[in-house]
């Protein structure tokens, strides 16, 4: 059995399904950045005004795509893939909040 730990890991990986358009969704995992719910908040509040790269930075810290995770790799990525800031997004919180149902 495993145990509860008060203090949350620093990272979690979790799959993104990436829109594309004319085709299915693809899934890559990105490895987020863990908050605890006092952070979560502030995170949230501090999105104004900041870019799509910028927030898909402060929520992930790598990815299982074959190039590496650096700046311009990302603004390519959102630049391609228009629908990836707010599916990363929604997995993130979803993943925090635990708002999906697991099976």
């Amino acid at each position: 059995m495993v145990k509860l730990s008060l203090n949350a890991a620093p990272t979690f990986k979790s799959p993104v399904k990436i829109p594309v358009a004319g085709g299915d969704p693809i899934e890559a995992i990105f490895t987020f950045k863990h908050r605890t719910r006092t952070q979560l908040d502030e995170f949230m509040k501090s999105r104004a005004g900041k870019s799509d790269t910028e927030t898909f930075m402060e929520m992930v810290e790598g990815w299982n795509i074959d190039l590496p995770f650096t700046k311009e790799n990302i603004d390519t990525l959102i630049e391609n893939y228009l629908g990836t800031p707010l599916a990363t997004y929604r997995a993130y919180i979803d993943e925090l909040v635990q708002a999906k149902a697991k099976n």
